[in-house]
């Protein structure tokens, strides 16, 4: 449930923003209200950037409790759903800079995946990046965020509510820099 009137005015507008409406193969075919993407069960575009520190810990962050997806669960990835004359890189500078304050940074596509369980279906781009500034969260999304070792994320997962597609796009990044 939304705890302040900005979080809820945020909600409004995130749920009516145009987003890009994909098929399975992730060929565009339009442009829906985020809302009425999840409702209708159909499939986005989504970007997911892992931000790492020069030491090498990620940047997990919480979710603020008025999120449609997910709320209060911590996320090992910045990023959101990918607007409808976006493309995945541009979504994902977006992206950063909105949530985490973070930009004029390089970001290193890796790969796209699709994701699927019942409320949420998304065929999601994987960036990381690199970046030893001070963070500037956005206060209607983010309500706290800290660096920690992948281990460490991957450990709090088991007892801890994460992101499930976001852990995804981690496993995905780990499996490919293996």
């Amino acid at each position: 449930m939304p705890v302040n009137p900005a979080e809820v005015a945020h909600r409004a507008a995130s749920d009516a923003e145009l987003v890009a409406w994909v098929d399975e193969h992730d060929q565009l075919l339009g442009a829906l209200p985020r809302a009425e993407l999840r409702e209708r069960g159909l499939i986005g575009r989504c970007t997911f950037i892992l931000l790492f520190n020069g030491a090498g810990d990620l940047c997990v962050h919480r979710r603020t409790l008025s999120k449609a997806l997910y709320p209060g669960y911590w996320d090992v990835a910045a990023g959101g759903m990918v607007g409808v004359q976006e493309t995945y890189a541009d979504s994902a500078a977006r992206e950063l800079a909105e949530e985490l304050g973070v930009s004029g940074v390089e970001l290193r596509f890796h790969e796209t995946f699709y994701f699927e369980q019942p409320g949420n279906r998304l065929w999601g781009a994987v960036f990381s990046a690199v970046w030893d500034g001070a963070l500037r969260l956005q206060p209607e999304e983010v309500s706290e965020a800290r660096f920690i070792s992948v281990e460490q994320a991957l450990a709090e997962s088991a007892t801890l509510l994460y992101c499930p597609d976001s852990l995804v796009a981690l496993q995905r990044y780990q499996a490919a820099s293996a």
